[in-house]
């Protein structure tokens, strides 16, 4: 790769992909509990929008682990946001290991990163119907 290809990715949009063994079940859970509905959809996939960025859910026979964030939404007002989803049902994870501990499903996350502006983060995380680990998060500053 020569210096003019080396920033070949360095000015795209970047998709996340989630998996979904039932995508229909996946489609209930975005809609009922997160208020999404599909953008657009193909066969074996469902493409929402958010802002400016976009996500997929594709049909997939393995499944999420589930075991770190794999899509975070960010927020301006995270108790108002997690008291809604909660309200709807989507249910938060409680997490307690050295230097994180949630309560009442957000947490308190030390430092941010400097071109963000912000001193550090507050957060919480939730499971979909397919077992991935999506985040929400609001910058404190």
């Amino acid at each position: 790769m020569d210096a003019d290809d080396a920033d070949v990715l360095a000015g795209v949009r970047v998709a996340t992909r989630l998996p979904a063994q039932d995508l229909d079940r996946a489609r209930r859970f975005y809609s009922e509990k997160l208020g999404l509905e599909p953008a657009d959809e193909r066969p074996g996939g469902l493409l929402y929008r958010c802002g400016d960025a976009e996500f997929v859910l594709f049909r997939s026979t393995g499944a999420s682990p589930g075991t770190f964030t794999q899509m975070a939404f960010e927020v301006d007002d995270i108790e108002k946001a997690v008291a809604e989803l909660k309200r709807r049902g989507v249910v938060f994870e409680e997490v307690d290991v050295p230097g994180l501990r949630t309560r009442d499903g957000i947490a308190e996350v030390e430092g941010n990163y400097p071109s963000k502006g912000a001193r550090g983060e507050r957060g919480g995380w939730f499971h979909d119907s397919e077992g991935n680990l999506l985040g929400i998060g609001e910058p404190v500053t």
